[in-house]
């Protein structure tokens, strides 16, 4: 998974007052947890554009004043209700050892025959949760939709396996063609049906009365 940098200081006063006055310079207080006792770093608003305005799942290197590097990824956001500036951000710290539970998100490939055929696609989950060592999380999982008739739908337990595990059930949906007022029938099926319909359709000949003597 890709990593982005973030030059942080680290912060003594974690009162209403010292955030406050953070916020007002254009700095975004920070609190990193999961290691021996919490961080408390701040960095400018601007370094976080590209962690938190992307679809994408990215870690975190965190790098601080002090000279200390440290390894995470993005645990909870909080905005500004009225000018969606960013308020705080909570981070987790990573270690090589140890599994990490994390949304990533889905790619969808291919072209789906009833998408084709007039269906619609439905993406129902846009990120799936797993769990896994960091040097295992990827970028994105990939779907490809080409097989999907109308009607068919991709689940979790479709997906292939990876270094990591699903925290979703093998049921749960991630995408699926839906039909639709302008959708037709799928050609390969309607040849099997024409097929199937055809061969019912012959009958057996008859049996030859026998003889007259």
């Amino acid at each position: 998974m890709k990593s982005i940098s973030i030059n942080g200081s680290q912060r003594e006063s974690v009162g209403k007052k010292a955030t406050k006055a953070l916020r007002n310079a254009g700095q975004v207080p920070c609190v990193l947890y999961g290691g021996d006792k919490p961080v408390h770093f701040s960095a400018p608003e601007l370094a976080f554009s590209k962690l938190v305005y992307t679809p994408n799942a990215h870690t975190v290197v965190i790098e601080l004043d002090n000279g200390e590097t440290l390894n995470a990824v993005l645990q909870d956001i909080q905005f500004h209700p009225v000018t969606d500036r960013i308020l705080h951000i909570d981070f987790y710290q990573l270690f090589e050892d140890k599994e990490i539970a994390l949304n990533i998100p889905v790619h969808l490939v291919g072209n789906s025959r009833g998408v084709k055929n007039g269906g619609v696609l439905r993406k129902t989950n846009r990120k799936l949760r797993i769990k896994a060592l960091p040097v295992n999380l990827p970028d994105f999982i990939e779907v490809d939709i080409t097989p999907l008739k109308i009607g068919d739908k991709v689940a979790v337990g479709d997906l292939p396996d990876g270094d990591y595990t699903f925290l979703h059930n093998d049921n749960t949906v991630v995408c699926r063609v839906s039909t639709s007022r302008v959708a037709v029938e799928d050609e390969e099926d309607e040849e099997l049906e024409e097929g199937a319909e055809a061969a019912e359709g012959v009958e057996a000949p008859a049996a030859e009365a026998p003889a007259q003597e």
